[in-house]
């Protein structure tokens, strides 16, 4: 199998750092991990916490944590380092070809997306964020590995798109058919798709930073086993 991601992102209109964060960890057992943070507010103060947030997180995956101790970790480190007083998101997305699974660690106001060959499921139970909450616990879900997985993710940014220019807002059924209609080597469009789809619905002025990450898990396509990234990253 091929593990695929992308990811597509953008700042709040006339902002020049995002407080969204978003990276990836390669695990020390095999697989790979998506890690995405958005820090309270916008501007340079958001983009640090959620920096420092993800920082931590790649450090202790790539020591061996699992990811629901990630969660509690980084939140203890931000929890002392802000002094309760700033909480951000956090969600991580991996793919553990140690336990064949797709573990989901959520902290955010967003829902988690996975489609299958077989059913399409939206993760949006209630949680709180990391960083200000003494007692936090972060939800966990646990899936098999499976070729045909898509798994989506995105920052509050796309869910409010077009909450105040008026106008109408974004809407979870497009999104989810936007999913619906792609397939799981179709990763970087789908990510594009549905930030340009937030983008429309804020009339092409953000009214916050907005962040997609996508995985998709397929049929093996490349024999010589050559992984690669490509970023764009405008300036």
């Amino acid at each position: 199998m091929e593990i695929k991601m992308a990811i597509a992102k953008t700042s709040k209109y006339a902002v020049d750092y995002s407080g969204d964060g978003c990276e990836f960890a390669e695990r020390p057992h095999g697989g790979i991990s998506a890690i995405l943070a958005d820090g309270q507010g916008s501007g340079l103060s958001a983009h640090h916490t959620s920096s420092w947030v993800i920082h931590k997180a790649v450090s202790l995956i790539a020591d061996g944590a699992r990811d629901g101790a990630v969660a509690r970790a980084v939140h203890d480190y931000l929890y002392a380092m802000k002094d309760k007083k700033v909480s951000c998101t956090l969600t991580v997305l991996s793919a553990d070809l140690e336990t064949e699974t797709i573990v989901i660690s959520r902290n955010s106001n967003c829902p988690v997306i996975v489609k299958t060959d077989d059913y399409q499921t939206v993760y949006d139970d209630d949680v709180n964020p990391i960083g200000v909450h003494r007692h936090m616990k972060p939800l966990i879900y646990e899936l098999p590995l499976a070729a045909g997985m898509l798994i989506v993710s995105y920052t509050d940014g796309i869910q409010a798109a077009g909450r105040k220019r008026g106008g109408p807002q974004a809407e979870l059924s497009y999104i989810l058919k936007i999913i619906e209609d792609n397939a799981v080597e179709d990763v970087d469009f789908i990510a594009k798709s549905i930030l340009e789809y937030a983008l429309r619905m804020d009339h092409d002025k953000p009214g916050d930073d907005m962040t997609v990450v996508v995985m998709g898990i397929c049929d093996q396509q490349e024999s010589n086993k050559i992984g690669h990234v490509s970023i764009t990253y405008p300036v």
